[in-house]
């Protein structure tokens, strides 16, 4: 017989039909459960903190798509931890791993049985007990890891793929390459995955592995295009450069077509021996990209000392920028450090059509985001350049 959860545990229930509203807090409360039900995406926005256990999110909501929702839930540092289980109609093959990416813990398709639901909310909740406020609990640390050494002797990442493109003259100019743990556990999450190597000596070999798959899955579609590399600092601060550059040549990747993008920047621990490192690596031929420019970790100094072949400009400055004035002046204030300096400039994070307008109007160089692709497991040429009529219907 399944057993009760412990009482109190507060569920936020995003979800319009009032139907399914009232099923499910009745057969939550009666399990012991606080249930806060919103119909929207922006109220759940609104609603959402830390006093949240979990989270039972509808994909198909009146205001958001419901993987938007995942994502700038998934964003938030503060609520992040917070597990996600995705209710939807939707059990096609793409709509899962869309949600498995953007850091949903489980996905339920509707019509479901009530128990397998208790069962999965249960499920999750242990999964993510372990790991709190950045850290794994003592309780939950053997399993974490022997779980990264078997992800990592396994090969058990994949990788996904999204497009940047140039705006004049339209065309394809590379791909961030970005890795996910084949995991049903806590470590499904990328963010945890790679905070746990870290704090378990094994994040350099965990990238490496990333690196690799990302290297041997992406050759089809390079074709002289850049491929973005993700490189937390610790990596640029190991001894590995030789075994790096190696694994380049193994796979026959032209080093000039890599840009490695610098992640984290506050979690330099050697700051002289990183830029140090950042010289000979350059030397070798691998340029860098410096991402939340405008937010984040992008600091004037950390722009000066890299001298970045790239920008990447912050999603958050990006996000409404259309109708705000004050965003406006601080991207044409990057656009013009960029082209007094021969930097490339890339927009993230973009998600409407008049976005891509202003930027463009600001005269960024690229851009990147879910209004143009989202990230893909395997790329499809023809869906990627389907972008082009996005890209012409705001000339």
């Amino acid at each position: 017989m399944l057993a009760k959860p412990s009482p109190k545990k507060n569920i936020l229930l995003i979800e319009d039909d009032d139907s399914v509203v009232q099923m499910l807090a009745m057969l939550l409360e009666t399990r012991g459960y606080n249930v806060k039900a919103v119909a929207t995406g922006q109220e759940a926005l609104d609603k959402i903190t830390n006093g949240v256990d979990i989270i039972l999110l509808d994909l198909t909501l009146p205001d958001f798509d419901g993987l938007d929702i995942c994502r700038k839930f998934k964003d938030n540092e503060s609520i992040c931890h917070i597990p996600i289980i995705i209710l939807s109609a939707k059990m096609l093959p793409q709509a899962v791993v869309d949600a498995l990416y953007l850091g949903a813990d489980d996905y339920l398709g509707k019509p479901f049985d009530y128990e397998e639901l208790i069962a999965r909310i249960e499920a999750v909740t242990r999964r993510s007990k372990g790991y709190q406020n950045g850290s794994f609990m003592n309780s939950g640390e053997s399993d974490v890891i022997v779980e990264l050494r078997q992800i990592i002797n396994d090969g058990k990442v994949v990788p996904f793929y999204q497009p940047i493109f140039q705006i004049e003259p339209f065309q394809l100019y590379g791909f961030e390459a970005l890795c996910r743990p084949d995991s049903k556990s806590i470590l499904m999450n990328p963010e945890i995955l790679f905070k746990a190597a870290i704090q378990f000596g094994v994040y350099q070999e965990l990238e490496m592995l990333s690196w690799k798959s990302a290297l041997i899955n992406s050759q089809q579609y390079l074709n002289g295009h850049k491929l973005f590399l993700n490189c937390n600092p610790y990596f640029v601060e190991s001894p590995k450069f030789t075994e790096i550059r190696n694994l380049f040549v193994e796979q026959n990747v032209n080093i000039d077509n890599i840009i490695l993008e610098i992640t984290e920047r506050s979690a330099m621990s050697h700051v002289d021996l990183f830029y140090e490192q950042l010289k000979r690596y350059r030397q070798a031929g691998f340029k860098f990209a410096v991402d939340d420019v405008g937010g984040g970790f992008a600091s004037l100094e950390s722009i000066v000392k890299t001298k970045p072949e790239v920008l990447k400009i912050d999603r958050h400055i990006i996000e409404g920028i259309h109708e705000d004035e004050y965003k406006q002046s601080v991207v044409r204030f990057i656009i013009s450090f960029c082209k007094e300096n021969n930097i490339f400039s890339i927009a993230e994070g973009l998600e409407t059509k008049q976005d891509l307008q202003m930027v463009k109007e600001l005269g960024v160089d690229a851009v990147q985001g879910y209004y143009l692709s989202r990230p893909m497991a395997t790329v499809n040429m023809q869906e990627v350049f389907k972008t082009r009529e996005l890209i012409e219907a705001i000339k």
